[in-house]
């Protein structure tokens, strides 16, 4: 962990985040800007700037969360599909390994690699972080 990482942050609790789910190699939490509504980001525990940093311990953990967390953003928040995603170095405004996982629905207007970001209203973003944390434990 590094004390200027955002995500480092998170993860230590000392950052303030809407959390998704918590083990003992990953953490997953709600984007403050999601592209849609219970975007999550699944971030190692290993502070970890690229996928090519990524011990290969910790691959199957963190693409098995990527896994768990795309069936339940369809299943808890009955979008019909998700959009899983990671940047390296280009467009990564973090510099923490991270991994995308963003609701998908037909005709929801994402159009290649345009992200447009959203706001939750007060207190939704714990809506949807629930209903994630009740499809997860399903």
């Amino acid at each position: 962990m590094t004390s200027e990482c955002l995500f480092c942050g998170i993860i230590a609790g000392t950052t303030p985040a809407t959390m998704v789910l918590e083990t003992d190699d990953v953490v997953g939490f709600l984007d403050v800007r999601p592209v849609f509504k219970g975007h999550t980001l699944l971030v190692p525990r290993e502070h970890v700037v690229t996928l090519s940093d990524l011990p290969e311990p910790l691959i199957v953990p963190l693409f098995g969360t990527a896994q768990r967390v795309a069936d339940a953003v369809t299943s808890g928040l009955g979008a019909q599909g998700t959009f899983v995603a990671m940047n390296n170095v280009v467009s990564q405004s973090v510099a923490h390994l991270h991994v995308h996982v963003v609701p998908r629905t037909k005709g929801d207007g994402l159009r290649g690699f345009f992200w447009p970001r959203t706001k939750y209203a007060d207190r939704e973003a714990e809506e949807y972080a629930a209903k994630l944390r009740a499809a997860l434990d399903d």
